[in-house]
């Protein structure tokens, strides 16, 4: 069963940039293994989409947060593998942070940030800055069937497409 909120946004945007990536993947690095794993196989080897992933497209020698607000800057989308393991990591948080006010400030209120729910969190557990993302925008939850997982894939190569 896969559980997905979607709202998608139509503007009108004078944004005209090409971006270096389809989208930057914001992940903690207990998760790497669905990263790694899973979705660069399904986004990028199956449907030729280009991620940014810190681990293999961070500048070494640069300062971690310039790393991270470029990788952000120059990203369509920006998919966040959400799970209690991101949510208590100081850089994770500082990713989506930047996310949130690249998206507010930079890219007029756009919709570019999309939750991926690794595992079920009770919204008791999520900060106010996810909560609110949460119930006003769009995230999916990762699937434990494979029916659901077929879903699931095809709704993320939708919303990066």
């Amino acid at each position: 069963m896969v559980k997905i909120r979607y709202f998608e946004t139509k503007r009108i945007t004078n944004d005209k940039k090409i971006y270096t990536y389809d989208a930057f993947v914001s992940y903690e690095n207990n998760d790497r293994s669905f990263v790694h794993g899973q979705l660069l196989r399904k986004l990028e080897n199956d449907t030729g989409l280009k991620l940014c992933i810190h681990q293999r497209d961070f500048l070494p020698g640069h300062d971690i947060a310039e790393n991270i607000t470029s990788a952000i800057h120059d990203s369509r989308k920006i998919v966040v593998i959400m799970s209690q393991n991101y949510l208590d990591s100081y850089w994770c948080m500082f990713e989506y942070n930047m996310a949130r006010v690249e998206s507010i400030y930079s890219r007029n209120k756009e919709n570019i940030l999309f939750l991926v729910f690794l595992q079920q969190m009770s919204p008791r557990s999520l900060p106010l800055l996810v909560l609110e993302l949460v119930q006003s925008q769009s995230y999916i939850e990762y699937p434990n069937d494979e029916y659901g997982d077929t879903v699931f894939w095809e709704k993320m190569k939708d919303v990066l497409a």
